[in-house]
């Protein structure tokens, strides 16, 4: 997949300020190099291997069709910031530190005293994987911590990003500037309101140069890209795809910006294919959370899930996960594990040889990502979410919890059955759901940011 002039212009322009060094010179049995991609509300149904229709993502189910999907994945909320930093520090939102967008209480000596960051304390995936010799990267949204606090991303584990540190700024994709590192990075043509240069061709382009000056080393790349989260607002050229296309203009830039993200991943992939790279770098994707819109009738973003984003059904959280490295994960399979973001931390862990830090939720995935056999045992998987009330969900196995306050009745679903989660069964299995409710009642900690209630 050829890389288009905009990007190859937008590849010239940032290469001027990035003081690049010559890559460094591999070490002996080096562990792999690992990109970690997450797109932004992008729904459990909208790639072809999940069964899309109408979005051609041929670059994502090429790489479905070389590696592993995962069908029973899940995210670490069903809202932005907190699914982060369930992802970065391995603990699930009733133990990570930021569990909503915005906290119950104000922090006045914070710089927007609602959004609360990561502690110094806090381990991410990014220390843990610096510690093991890897170096690290970063483009695209953070929302884990603004500028001068503990949470910004120099602060935990990075040595170099571009991006929005704020998740309310990167809802435009033509803003006037972004971060990197700790400076201010202005985008050309979009002062005073203009809207020249999109986001997403900045952030591919500086992870291609990324992965090209460190193929010499072991190197992490975390790629939280912006779309297709609002605004729906893709380049001229994506759009130029989907014109001739009989729908209005909001789906056809929906469809551009999820043909965007596909046609990076295509040359992410390609790149390190031509570098010969590909059997050593472990590549993920999955999105961060579920769809803001279910397009019913269109491209039924949810696919066959209830709910979206904002639910703690599985439309909300459960995301499309594949995991690609020729030679190391198998082809073309299909797993139902279920798993979920607070699993990547100890995950990546153990493919760069470290251990986990202690505390957290999350357990390693890695053998079942190389196709053998992994057994977690009945381990709950957990969520909380503080928006427009308090709510909490669990899967163990093939039940599934849901309920509103602490002391709301619970829903209870049995998702082999019923994956749309259409009918509650709670009164017809009282012991399981009378054993999940005991669960929900004692696996959280107490924060005065995100109180229960």
């Amino acid at each position: 997949m050829r890389c288009s002039a905009l990007l190859s212009a937008l590849l010239l322009f940032l290469l001027a300020g990035t003081g690049c060094q010559p890559a460094a010179e591999p070490a002996p049995h080096a562990p792999p190099n690992i990109i970690f991609i997450m797109a932004d509300d992008l729904g459990y149904g909208d790639l072809g291997s999940y069964g899309q229709a109408e979005i051609p993502t041929r670059a994502l189910d090429r790489m479905a069709a070389e590696g592993m999907r995962f069908t029973d994945a899940y995210a670490g909320s069903p809202v932005c910031a907190p699914s982060r930093s369930v992802l970065m520090t391995g603990r699930h939102t009733g133990h990570t530190t930021v569990r909503g967008n915005f906290s119950a209480i104000p922090v006045p000596e914070l710089p927007n005293p609602r959004r609360i960051p990561l502690r110094a304390e806090d381990v991410t995936v990014a220390e843990v994987l610096k510690q093991a010799g890897y170096v690290t990267g970063m483009f695209g949204k953070w929302g884990l911590g603004e500028a001068t606090t503990t949470g910004e991303p120099n602060a935990q584990g990075f040595d170099e990003w571009v991006g929005f540190l704020n998740q309310r700024r990167a809802h435009t994709h033509y803003p006037d500037y972004f971060w990197e590192n700790r400076d201010t990075l202005w985008l050309p043509g979009n002062q005073d309101g203009g809207r020249v240069t999109h986001t997403h061709p900045v952030f591919a382009a500086r992870a291609l140069d990324f992965i090209d000056r460190h193929r010499d080393t072991s190197f992490f790349l975390y790629l939280p890209f912006t779309l297709p989260h609002d605004e729906l607002a893709a380049t001229p050229e994506a759009m130029a795809l989907v014109a001739d296309k009989p729908w209005e203009e909001r789906e056809k830039a929906y469809a551009a910006m999820v043909h965007m993200v596909d046609e990076t991943v295509g040359q992410i992939l390609d790149t390190v294919r031509s570098l010969g790279l590909a059997e050593r770098t472990l590549v993920f994707f999955c999105s961060d959370n579920g769809a803001a819109r279910r397009w019913e009738g269109r491209f039924n973003s949810s696919g066959p899930l209830r709910g979206r984003k904002r639910d703690m059904y599985e439309g909300g959280i459960r995301t499309p996960m594949i995991a690609w490295m020729p030679g190391n994960v198998p082809d073309g399979t299909v797993s139902d594990l279920p798993w979920t973001f607070a699993d990547v931390l100890p995950t990546l862990a153990e493919v760069a040889g470290m251990p986990a830090p202690a505390g957290i939720d999350g357990r390693s995935v890695w053998p079942a990502v190389q196709g053998q056999a992994l057994d977690l045992g009945d381990r709950p998987l957990y969520w909380e979410f503080h928006e427009g009330g308090f709510f909490q969900a669990v899967r163990q196995g093939k039940w599934k919890g849901v309920r509103e306050g602490l002391t709301g009745p619970l829903e209870l679903y049995d998702l082999e059955a019923d994956p749309a989660e259409t009918t509650d069964v709670a009164a017809q299995h009282p012991a399981q759901a009378a054993a999940l409710t005991t669960y929900l009642d004692t696996t959280r900690s107490e924060t005065a940011y995100w109180p229960a209630r």
